[in-house]
């Protein structure tokens, strides 16, 4: 736990010496991940920019684009981050990123070979730089008097 805390601290410092805001105060939604596969054929004819905002759940890197997954108030959607649309440094954010970060996504809506609904990241911001990991999928709480008193 401590190994994790001091990466995601050494992270935090690269993120501070770029210039980015770790912990910024606010950032606008425009969709939530249900709203934009509901309405996924209007939004890729119009090729409307969608900005959703949500924990990341998965990261993918594959060179010099990577996939995440985020989850938001109304579910998950799969986003798409690539070098060259965003830019050395933006992308390099992306680098320094782990699950459990917050990150807000502006972008198009387009399907991917596997036919998932994803969003292709024109601009990101994060919004929270998460210290701690998530805690367990499967196994859960075990620690019956961490889980009846630290409820939080």
């Amino acid at each position: 736990m401590k190994r994790i805390f001091e990466e995601r601290q050494a992270k935090l410092d690269a993120i501070a010496s770029m210039g980015v805001d770790a912990y910024p105060y606010e950032y606008e939604v425009t969709h939530h991940s249900a709203d934009v596969k509901e309405s996924f054929e209007a939004l890729s004819e119009s090729e409307e920019t969608v900005s959703v905002a949500g924990r990341v759940m998965a990261l993918r890197p594959h060179g010099k684009t990577a996939f995440a997954n985020i989850r938001d108030l109304k579910g998950d959607i799969q986003v798409y981050f690539r070098k060259d649309e965003l830019g050395d440094e933006k992308f390099g954010l992306v680098n320094l990123l782990d699950v459990g970060d917050i990150v807000g996504v502006k972008g198009t809506v387009f399907k991917t070979r596997t036919e998932e609904i994803t969003v292709k990241v024109g601009e990101f911001e994060l919004l929270t730089k998460s210290m701690r990991p998530l805690p367990e999928k499967w196994h859960g709480l075990k620690d019956k008097e961490t889980r009846y008193r630290q409820r939080y």
